[in-house]
Formats: C-alpha cells, structure tokens, sequence
C-alpha cells in the first residue's frame, strides 16, 4: 500500500527535519505530478506523491523520515522538447534544495531523457540505481566564540585555493584528512596561510558537481568543479566525515578553524550554468524538474542558449530560479559561516533578454539584500557570449578580476615591453576602470596567475602551453599567454636560467602586492608550484594540479627575505642542485611582501591617488619617475621603448583618515621596476621628497642597506621597494 504524506507547507524549499518528520517541497511551474522517491540502504525505492500544490510548489511531510534519508524526485508531465519541455518520470532527479548529496552517477544510457543523439525521442530506462541521491540534513553547529574576521576590502590579501589539492601531498596532515575540508581545517595547514600573511581563502567550487561524461569516457575527472549540481550542498568528495550529511558538519569546522586564524572564506560560485550540458546532456536535475524555467532556450524552446561555453545558461529573469540563486547564497553566509563569493563568468547572471543589464533583476536583488549586500562579492566580469565581456562596469558593491592588471604586469616583464603608460594606470589602482561609478581602489582585484592559466612558475619557464595530458590534442587552454620562458622552454639545470627565472617571479610578486587595489596569490605560487606547461588542468586531479610541500620542508628559513636572488646565479647551480628548494625560497620573499604591505598604509589606499598635494606645500600623493629621476614627461609616457619606472608614494599625503578623523601618516616609499634586459643607473628623487633611502624588499640588493639619494645600478630585470626619509 502507497504511503500517503501528509498535506505539509510549501515554504521552505526542499527537504526540512523539524524533529519528528521531514516536509518537502519542490517548484515546478508545469509538472502534472511529482513524487518523492525515498531509498534504503539496500538501494531499494519507495515512490511516494505529493498530492498537495500551492503556488506551483507540490509539498508533502512524512512524519518518522529524518537525518540521513536519501532521497530524489520524479516529476511527471508532457514530453514536447520542441517547445522546451523535457518531464521524463523515468528520471529520479536530485532537488535543487538539497543540503547534501550522497554519490555519483554512473555513466549508463539510463542517465539521459532521450535516446542516444535524438533528443526528441523519451528514454523511458529508469535512471535511479545511476543516479547520486539527495539527502536529508539536520545539522546543528555551535559558532559561539569564534567571530567573523570581517576584514575590510583596502587590507585583504586573497589566496585561491583548491580544497584537495591544498593539502593532498602535505606531510603534516594525516593521510586520511588529506584533500578534505578537515585537512583545510588541520593546524599545519592552517600555520601555512597565517605565517604567509594572507587574509582571506577563496576556494575553487565547493558546490557539490559531477563530471562531465566526456571526461569520465577518457578516464578523466572535473578537477576545478565548475559544473555544479547542488547549489546548497559541499562537495561530498571533499569530506572525510563520509556524503550522508558528515560534509556539511565538516564544511562548518573547516570555516571555523580558518575564522580563528583571522581568515575570511570566500567561496568561487557557479551559477551561471550547470551540470546537464545541452540538449544532448544528462538529465540530473533542472531539466527534469522544469526545463522551460531553468535555462534560457533558443529555436522555439529545443535547443539551449549557450553565454558560458558549457551548453546551458540558468535563466536568472525567471523569479524562482532568482529565488533558487539568492537563497542559496544566503544559506551559505548565514548557515555555513562564508564571507563572500567569487561570480564566475558573472556576466551571464547580469544580462536581460540578451545584453549585459547593470539594472538587471540579479544585480538589483543583491544590491538590496541586507544579508548578501554586506559580504565580499567579487565579480568575474565576462562570459563568453556577444558584449559579455564588462570589466569596470559592474555597480557599486562589486569588486572584479581585472584582466587588465594581469595583462599590463606579464607584458612588462617580458621582452619588449610595451612602454608603462598602461602598466601605470593599474599599479594605482585602475581609476579609469572603477572611479567613475563612485567604487574605490579595492574594486580592482589585482592577479597576474589565478587557477585558469600558467602558475606562475610556468609563466617564467614556458611560451607554449602543454596540455598533452588533457587527451585533447593539445587545443584546449588559451594560446595568448603573454609569457616569457627566459630562453628555454621548460624546466632546466642551467644556473643562469633559473636565477633569471626565479628573478622574474620575484618581480612579479612584488609588483603585485606593492599595487594599490586588492591582491591575489594562486595557492602555490610562494612556493614555486608548477603544472609542467599546463594552462588548462581542469582535469587533472593529480600531481599536476596538487602543491608539492617537498621543497619548502627542506628549504628551511632564509637568513634575509628582503634580499634578491643573486645569490642563486652566484652560487652556480650544479646538475645536481636541488632547483625546487631554491623555487620554495620564494616562500620567505612573500611572506616578507605581505607583511610590509600590511605594516605600511602607502600600499593599502581607501581612495585614488590625484597626483596633487594633500596639504598646501606638501608632496604630490603620487608622482612618477624616470630613470634620470625627474618626473616623467607627456613624450616619456608614450615611449613604447621606456621599461623602466619610478612609483613614489607619499606617506604624509595618504587620502583616508581614521575612524576617529585623524590622518593616517606613513612612511614614504619608491618603488623601482625596470624590464631592460641590461643594467640601469637609476637617480633617486632628491629633495623636498627625500634625503636619503633604505632598501626594503627588492632583486637590486640587501634589505637594510642605505642610499644617500643619487644613482642606484638596478640590474636587468630587477624591482626594488625603498623607504624614503627626509
């Protein structure tokens, strides 16, 4: 006999434990009947309807079903993919609400909706011993003690992070916790993140996804998660507390840990797509439940809108599927304890009909979401569709990957550098991106690497990408890398290559974290990480893509993180030398970069420089410099030939004050960056803007030692941060 549920509520959305039984509820606009399918350990299903609908919202509670259950939907109604509309019964279909998901898919026909390559043709197979299973969570946390770091957006520093690959080769955490989000949470982990400096992690998706059936036919895996399933629930591979509910409990003590430590999670978000490709896709979910709704469809309604390059597009215009975005947001800053979220290819979520819309109804709702509208929301401004491509014209609350900084930083550290007109504009912030519409400096979210292309160790070594392992014949990954492989291509033994190398990586991590906007590191670039040529391990979930710990267990502390890697070349590199130790020398140089960034408010700026004095008789903010030390001239800026560049930073002209209303007054800083491939003498501004010099943090010299103003030989391709006395 069929067990009948009782009638229940249809709010909330999804599966809800209130101590004696669960109550469902699933939104289908056009379905003709939905059941809830609950199974056994043994795999065995009991189907049992709904027979209440309110407001398109078909509910049910069963007293006696609680934590653990697994469970899925079948969702009845016509078959007419011509006009979008793709019910298939046959298909057990994961809720779009669940807050946690037990297994994978099997890779079986049952899987699709349709037969083979016909999509018009029903599947009627049953895909449920295929299918992974939702699962009904009730899971009560204890935050007391703990408090948010709530880091303001001027002093953060991000980390991008992979939660496996993190820690999968770290000998201090267990083997068992390795690649989880308890090994996250493990104390040496942690002690990595707070000795580097670094304020804030932002994970690579977390979002429970599946693998793509292509990638799964090669032996592949989706390694970086951008195909995500369910929106509320952790990635259940990334727990060692097992998939029945023991992911979100573990989530919960990996964000409390990192909170202790005083670092914010922010969280990379996919919602501009998801898991069930296009029409010729899995159905797992959306497409089973209401197609029509969730995805924005194109010749009459059979085929899918495609703006992310992955086959489908979610539908934001649609209220509930809006609803589905936001609410899931909001379940992850209020319940799971995150700080913020990374949009990827956020301009999809921002278009209408078709064009990108700064009014459009996403924007606006997070705009005015009094949970959503005060954490860090970092917008990866593009899609991949006609217009997608929007960098500086998100509104006011949004911060972006600026793309611009990336490319003016590896253009001028390469050969033929174009001129530094351009490189100038992104070291102070990107005023001409942000100013216009009332956003400050940190709107820019300053990388030069981020998980998507080289490492940076990769950006020195290699001109051509090397994806061979991807099984794609090497076309995949982006051919405009904009890098330099210092004269060989790949890894090598010869001493002045690796200097040169290790050299160049240093100017670049001191070119970006002495910018004026929001810096970000790739987990494993302080230490040298590379992928051996990959610019595209999507799918490598393997030593390509995991952090090697083995160099910076050996290297040890170095006696001076301030001072350049002369000593490198100097040494000669024998054959045998251990070339990673000397890449996880970078690590110490980091730490030593964020730390004075941190120490020294000239590198943290609240608002634009505006060339001009603060005070009446005081210093310019911000002045440039050339190479014979005077101010650089209308004709300079346009010299495509001129590579190397003074930045001098006033302390005493600093536009921000304290909560209080008094100045903020730092030290005063030059920071030097030349390209040449050849020394330089370069003329240390005199007075009234200094007297004398001290270096800092540099590839030019010791960290201490002292300029009495004059010439400085800058070495080819060296930078140099100096603090300035009057």
């Amino acid at each position: 006999m069929t067990r009948r549920p009782w009638p229940g509520r249809w709010q909330p959305l999804g599966a809800t434990f209130d101590g004696e039984g669960t109550n469902f509820a699933l939104w289908s606009s056009g379905a003709e009947g939905v059941e809830v399918c609950l199974f056994a350990d043994d795999g065995t299903e009991e189907r049992i309807p709904l027979d209440d609908s309110t407001f398109h919202v078909w509910h049910g509670y069963l007293p006696g079903i609680g934590p653990g259950q697994r469970y899925g939907y079948r969702v009845h109604g016509p078959w007419d993919p011509p006009h979008g509309l793709r019910w298939n019964p046959a298909k057990l279909l994961v809720d779009p609400y669940a807050k946690a998901i037990d297994g994978g898919y099997t890779p079986d026909p049952a899987i699709y909706g349709h037969m083979g390559s016909d999509d018009l043709r029903r599947n009627d197979q049953d895909s449920a011993p295929f299918m992974p299973k939702s699962v009904v969570v009730h899971d009560e946390f204890d935050w007391t003690g703990v408090e948010r770091p709530r880091v303001s957006w001027a002093d953060t520093v991000i980390y991008e992070m992979h939660v496996r690959g993190f820690t999968m080769r770290h000998p201090a955490v267990p083997a068992e916790l390795r690649g989880s989000y308890a090994g996250v949470a493990h104390s040496a982990a942690i002690e990595h993140l707070v000795q580097l400096g670094i304020t804030a992690v932002e994970l690579m998706p977390i979002h429970h996804f599946v693998d793509e059936p292509h990638l799964v036919a090669r032996g592949l895996r989706n390694y970086w998660g951008y195909n995500s399933l369910g929106y509320f629930a952790p990635h259940a591979a990334y727990a060692a507390t097992g998939s029945r509910g023991g992911q979100v409990s573990e989530f919960k003590q990996m964000v409390r840990a990192l909170h202790a430590a005083g670092i914010e999670v922010i969280l990379d978000v996919v919602y501009n797509h998801t898991a069930e490709g296009d029409h010729l896709g899995p159905t797992f979910s959306f497409r089973g439940i209401d197609n029509r709704a969730y995805y924005r469809l194109r010749d009459g309604g059979q085929r899918y809108t495609d703006y992310t390059g992955t086959g489908n597009t979610l539908n934001v215009q649609q209220p509930h599927v809006l609803q589905l975005i936001t609410d899931s947001l909001r379940y992850w800053v209020t319940e799971m304890g995150v700080d913020g979220f990374r949009f990827d290819l956020a301009a999809a979520l921002a278009r209408s009909m078709h064009d990108v819309d700064k009014l459009s109804s996403f924007l606006t709702v997070i705009q005015q979401d009094p949970v959503l509208s005060r954490v860090k929301l970092i917008a990866e401004p593009w899609d991949v569709g006609e217009g997608g491509y929007q960098v500086g014209e998100f509104p006011p609350l949004w911060t972006e990957w600026n793309d611009r900084y990336r490319d003016a930083v590896r253009d001028f550290w390469r050969p033929r550098a174009p001129g530094v007109r351009e490189l100038a504009s992104r070291l102070a912030g990107s005023s001409d991106l942000y100013e216009d519409d009332g956003r400050r400096p940190f709107a820019s979210i300053n990388f030069v690497t981020a998980h998507d292309g080289f490492t940076l160790r990769d950006l020195v070594s290699y001109e051509q990408k090397h994806n061979e392992a991807n099984g794609e014949g090497n076309r995949d990954g982006n051919n405009d890398n904009r890098s330099w492989n210092c004269g060989v291509e790949g890894e090598t033994t010869d001493p002045s290559i690796v200097g040169l190398r290790i050299r160049q990586a240093r100017n670049i991590l001191l070119t970006l974290l002495t910018s004026t906007g929001v810096p970000m590191l790739v987990a494993g670039d302080e230490m040298g990480r590379t992928q051996g040529g990959n610019n595209n391990a999507y799918c490598q979930d393997n030593e390509i893509s995991w952090l090697d710990w083995s160099g910076v267990q050996s290297a040890g502390a170095t006696s001076n993180p301030g001072a350049g890697p002369a000593s490198v070349e100097d040494r000669r590199l024998s054959e045998g030398s251990d070339i990673e130790r000397e890449w996880a020398g970078l690590l110490d140089f980091v730490r030593a970069l964020i730390d004075l960034r941190r120490s020294e408010p000239a590198f943290r700026q609240r608002h634009f420089f505006e060339g001009r004095p603060l005070v009446e008789g005081g210093p310019k903010d911000l002045t440039w410099f050339g190479p014979d030390g005077s101010e650089l001239t209308a004709a300079l800026w346009g010299d495509a030939r001129l590579n190397t560049i003074g930045m001098f930073l006033a302390g005493d002209a600093i536009r921000q004050r304290t909560p209080y209303g008094e100045r903020v007054v730092g030290n005063s800083f030059v920071i030097l960056l030349h390209a040449g491939d050849s020394p330089i003498e370069f003329r240390l501004p005199g007075p009234p803007l200094a007297t004398s010099y001290e270096m800092v943090i540099g590839t030019v010299g010791p960290a201490g030692s002292t300029h009495a103003g004059g010439d400085l030989t800058l070495p080819a391709r060296s930078a140099a941060v100096l603090k300035a006395f009057r």
